[in-house]
């Protein structure tokens, strides 16, 4: 089946109401009345109400008669709540994360550009023990495996160091991450050979999940954008992954030429490996000064090795040659460049000091390991590759309390809603929508997050869409955005009217190994499997259709021809047109109270039979047609 993007939803005609046909609850948890709801999927928005039970989404339609404590929501828009994929979270300020829940983010996958600890269980252990407001999860970071093992030397790999990575990739894999992060663009990685890397990589074809990469833009490449991302397309693919392009940008020299990239990500999907991407709205990053202007073989050894270099007139005067090299490549010259510690643009110190460029650059990192703005790119491309399918919005950042830092960490979300939304018109806001919740949440392989339909955990966004706005600058970047009036993670109220309430009842997220990264399908296909599970009976029967609008049955029956589980209510449905589905709905078991559950079915396999797992109440039930596949199990 091919891969769509999600704005081509072909579900706009229909209304969340027909999700539910059973009446609903006399009582729920929480009930958000009369807002306008956009789902996630890219469908058209609708006015409903929404019910909410049990830390999930109970009910969508006209809740009327229904009791239970409520939020006024007429005039505001009720979203999914934001996931950020791309994220450098300080894991200390997750526990009160007002940058974050000021822009209405919900969810924060850290780990981002190969970053993070290799020991990804231990991270999130102590997060979980101090508490978190929003839901964390963590990806894995390549480089940082590869420092472990490697450090900062300049050298192939071994077969023994290759095996050592490749342990620690999937022992982290094993411990629930949301992909494999990577920045090549970033020594040591920069100097690792493709042949290693995809050896390493390798070892998690199986998982089929996601691979966000920082693209190499270096003198080999001739400083392309686009030479690095055929690099990281290629990579993915021959590691067996999805390539996601983190980030994404066309610098300096490779202005205007989108739609180049575009034809890249097609020709890759003709070819079976859809490609994703993420992006914020901004014509300016952050990162370490040196990390982009020091060439990888200066900086080995570290920031010692390199300082070294810097005291040698010789290799001090060829490092200045190369940074003022990339920077006219990459940044339009020194004018492209602002250094953080002491907040000076780079022309400013030249002229102060009466120096290059290059040599600049050189004293600000001998003074200081100092972050830089690096300004790039043109309005008109950010323009179109926030209006493409396949780019969800990431806002490069994460739960801070810094307040000399880039904008973004303080705006991304509200920006795209209100400038480029609200004010531009480059996106519709339904579209807007799905690029922060259903998009990412399929990229990185969740299932249960990103979209409102019945089952799906209670994470709820409401903003007002004429006053929602960035207040961060360049200038003031500190400053808390507006127009979020209310927050909800897992059905629990953490933000309301500009302030937070106290509430911490943000969850650990693992990624279910059977669950795929994947871009939302417009339509699903049909699905009809009878499945053995302990000696019961597992009959799934979905029919095709919109998603949002899938039905079917599904019923766990034992020998005796009694009941132990049934669906009552299929609130969303999702496929990656290989064989994969995922489902989303409310069901019962005897003796115990409705409660949502999560169906991970996946019905063509490199070994034989129908693997997947059943989740209700708490509880999972794994199964598999061929014991040789026990891998592939629910975490």
């Amino acid at each position: 089946m091919k891969l769509t993007p999600i704005l081509r939803c072909a579900a706009a005609a229909l209304t969340l109401v027909t999700l539910t046909s059973a009446a609903p609850p006399a009582e729920f948890d929480l009930i958000i009345r009369g807002g306008t709801v956009i789902d996630g999927t890219g469908a058209k928005r609708i006015r409903a109400d929404i019910g909410i039970s049990r830390g999930h989404i109970a009910e969508i339609g006209d809740l009327s008669a229904a009791a239970g404590p409520s939020i006024d929501a007429k005039g505001l828009v009720v979203a999914p709540g934001f996931i950020n994929i791309h994220d450098h979270a300080d894991p200390k300020t997750l526990a009160a994360p007002a940058n974050m829940l000021a822009q209405g983010v919900t969810t924060e996958i850290m780990n981002a550009d190969g970053l993070g600890p290799i020991d990804l269980a231990g991270q999130l252990d102590a997060i979980a023990r101090d508490g978190s407001v929003v839901n964390f999860g963590g990806q894995i970071g390549l480089n940082a495996i590869w420092k472990s093992v490697m450090g900062d030397d300049d050298r192939r790999a071994t077969p023994a160091e290759i095996a050592r990575m490749r342990a620690l990739l999937t022992r982290a894999l094993d411990d629930g991450a949301w992909g494999i992060s990577s920045g090549f663009d970033f020594a040591p990685l920069s100097r690792a050979h493709v042949d290693d890397i995809v050896a390493i990589l390798s070892s998690a074809r199986d998982r089929r999940t996601n691979f966000p990469n920082h693209d190499r833009v270096t003198p080999d490449n001739g400083f392309s954008s686009l030479a690095g991302m055929r690099e990281t397309i290629g990579v993915a693919e021959r590691a067996g992954l999805m390539p996601v392009i983190t980030h994404v940008k066309l610098q300096g020299q490779e202005q205007g030429r989108a739609r180049e990239l575009f034809a890249l990500m097609d020709a890759a999907a003709r070819r079976g490996t859809p490609v994703a991407a993420d992006i914020y709205p901004y014509l300016a990053g952050q990162t370490a000064l040196e990390d982009l202007l020091i060439p990888a073989w200066a900086q080995v050894g570290g920031r010692p090795g390199m300082l070294a270099r810097f005291r040698d007139p010789a290799q001090r005067a060829e490092i200045a040659k190369a940074a003022e090299a990339a920077m006219r490549a990459r940044f339009g010259g020194p004018q492209g460049v602002f250094v953080l510690a002491g907040r000076s643009e780079l022309t400013a110190i030249m002229t102060a000091q009466k120096i290059g460029a290059g040599e600049a650059v050189i004293r600000s990192l001998e003074a200081n390991a100092t972050p830089a703005i690096l300004r790039f790119g043109s309005e008109a491309d950010l323009r179109l590759m926030l209006a493409h399918g396949g780019i969800a919005i990431a806002c490069d950042c994460g739960a801070t309390t810094q307040t000399n830092i880039h904008p973004r960490s303080y705006g991304t979300f509200p920006k795209l809603l209100g400038e480029y939304v609200r004010d531009k018109g480059v996106l519709p806001l339904e579209a807007a929508i799905a690029k922060m919740t259903g998009l990412p949440a399929a990229i990185a392989g969740m299932t249960d997050r990103g979209v409102l339909a019945p089952g799906m955990a209670a994470d709820i966004t409401l903003f007002d869409p004429a006053r929602i706005a960035e207040r961060a600058s360049f200038d003031d970047p500190a400053r808390l955005s507006d127009g979020v009036e209310t927050v909800i993670v897992n059905g629990t109220v953490v933000w309301k009217q500009g302030r937070s309430t106290g509430a911490i009842p943000g969850a650990r997220l693992a990624r279910l190994q059977s669950s795929p990264s994947r871009l939302p399908l417009d339509r699903i296909p049909s699905v009809a499997q009878r499945l053995e599970i302990g000696g019961d009976r597992l009959i799934v029967s979905l029919r095709a259709g919109p998603a949002r609008n899938a039905g079917g049955t599904i019923a766990i029956t034992g020998k005796d021809g009694a009941s132990r589980f049934r669906a009552t209510r299929i609130g969303f449905v999702e496929s990656d047109g290989k064989g994969w589905f995922g489902v989303i709905g409310w069901g019962v078991e005897p003796g115990m109270p409705p409660a949502p559950f999560t169906l991970s079915l996946e019905t063509r396999r490199e070994c034989s039979g129908p693997t997947g797992f059943l989740r209700i109440g708490g509880r999972t039930r794994a199964f598999d047609a061929d014991p040789a596949c026990v891998r592939r199990k629910a975490n």
